[in-house]
């Protein structure tokens, strides 16, 4: 059974930086990608970035292009998501999520049958 959980959401000013991890578990295969997606009040799920577990690539949404970096550590099945120059639109709630996604697919969340709980993350001063 494959289960996703997520950690280290939370308050953080403008321009400060967080980073977010997705412990994972249960994949009987090696093709697959985790990605992050997050959901604003009043705003439709959104593709964050997307890394593949066969070959690392990674991918990510235009807005958040050179202030997120998505990266494995395979010794502890878990993703990471750092991110800097946070902004209040950065402000919802991130999940993480994984399935057997096509790179060039990986920002349609309703490919992904797995997710993670999700965390709040606030940019606010």
């Amino acid at each position: 059974q494959v289960q996703l959980v997520e950690s280290g959401g939370g308050l953080v000013q403008p321009g400060g930086s967080l980073r977010l991890s997705c412990a994972a578990s249960g994949f009987t295969s090696a093709f697959y990608v985790i990605a992050w997606f997050r959901r604003a009040p009043g705003k439709e799920r959104e593709g964050v970035a997307c890394i593949s577990n066969r070959d690392g690539s990674t991918y990510y949404a235009h807005s958040v292009k050179g202030r997120f970096t998505i990266s494995k550590d395979n010794a502890k099945n878990t993703v990471s998501l750092q991110m800097n120059s946070l902004k209040p639109e950065d402000t919802a709630v991130y999940y993480c999520a994984a399935d057997n996604v096509h790179g060039s697919s990986w920002y349609h969340p309703n490919l992904y049958d797995y997710w993670g709980q999700g965390t709040q993350v606030t940019v606010s001063s």
